[in-house]
């Protein structure tokens, strides 16, 4: 087992990682040896590359339809105009609360922690959100929002990716969060545990493990060939923490439309002591229509899962819709 104090990198190694990481497709092109013609990919996407060392070291080199690959790489495609999909494909715009905070469910609040993440999915749903007006940074605000309505039992962090927020800041946030009486839970929502392990510090372990609610965190991973091994040992760490662990996927055409995939990647997941929770149908963003897999081939897709795997390694197969007062489950007959 290997603990906070025996990590295999340094507290700020996350932050020159970050520094360093691909951002424009003819860098891509050479780090993976692609030729221009290999792959049709945009000179100059609106929505910028991100792709730091850890992830691009799992990526095959030469192989333009790696699905890792696919998941950052800004195909051509990404400029059709789809009919149904939208730069807002949620209708989160009309769920912000006050600055920083989005209500969507009962019971819990979405805090807007940032606008940055540490990789671009070029799926990402909220490629296109405004967050220069719906953000807040200050913490105290967004707290007393949440103490004043003590329905409120759920603080969920997400942005952006609410790991980019420093130990020190993220451990004011907890601490404060404290304060508030009625609230039971807070749960993050990152990926990057998965893109840039080395974000899992002493620091970080420290913040977690002192926070007076219980502590839910949500990775997304979506392949198997996303976990290595420091991977493996950062999410071994966090279950020293006493974390709940749960991951979520997206359904992605080309990257992850295999039942086979999918089975291995629960079977992974469980190893390293992730639960899989939810596979997401798309959300029609604008911009990723070609990732998107029909229901109908998406819920075969889940039977053969189901035949392949024990029911507590099949995550919920659901989709998410604007103005929904839940997720909705997306069940195969006789389930």
């Amino acid at each position: 087992m290997i603990l906070a104090d025996q990590l295999p990198w340094g507290d700020d190694d996350w932050r020159r990682i970050l520094r360093t990481a691909v951002r424009d497709p003819e860098t891509l092109h050479k780090r993976l040896n692609l030729e221009a013609t290999e792959a049709d990919w945009l000179d100059s996407p609106a929505f910028e590359v991100l792709v730091p060392e850890p992830y691009l070291a799992r990526i095959q080199p030469g192989n333009p339809r790696d699905p890792l690959l696919l998941q950052v790489a800004p195909s051509r495609l990404e400029e059709a105009l789809v009919d149904g999909y939208t730069p807002d494909p949620l209708n989160e715009s009309s769920s912000m609360d006050s600055p920083g905070i989005m209500k969507k469910y009962s019971g819990r609040a979405l805090y807007l922690a940032t606008s940055e993440c540490p990789i671009h999915c070029r799926y990402c749903f909220r490629r296109h959100f405004p967050y220069a007006e719906n953000r807040s940074d200050s913490v105290e605000q967004v707290l007393e929002t949440v103490r004043n309505d003590d329905s409120i039992q759920e603080l969920i962090l997400s942005g952006g990716d609410p790991l980019l927020l420093s130990d020190d800041r993220l451990n004011h946030l907890l601490q404060e969060a404290a304060s508030v009486a009625h609230l039971k839970t807070i749960r993050l929502h990152t990926r990057f545990v998965v893109v840039i392990p080395q974000r899992v510090t002493s620091g970080l372990i420290d913040a977690l493990s002192n926070a007076r609610q219980k502590i839910v965190l949500v990775t997304h991973v979506n392949h198997p060939r996303e976990i290595d091994s420091d991977v493996a040992s950062a999410f071994q760490i966090l279950q020293c923490a006493d974390l709940t662990l749960l991951n979520q996927s997206v359904l992605l055409r080309d990257v992850n439309d295999s039942s086979d995939v999918l089975a291995e990647l629960s079977q992974r997941l469980f190893e390293i002591g992730v639960l899989p929770y939810y596979l997401h149908l798309l959300d029609k963003v604008e911009g990723a229509a070609h990732f998107d897999v029909a229901e109908d081939e998406a819920l075969k897709i889940y039977r053969g899962l189901q035949t392949q795997l024990p029911g507590y390694l099949v995550p919920r197969l659901a989709r998410e819709s604007p103005g929904a007062a839940f997720k909705t489950l997306v069940v195969p007959n006789g389930s």
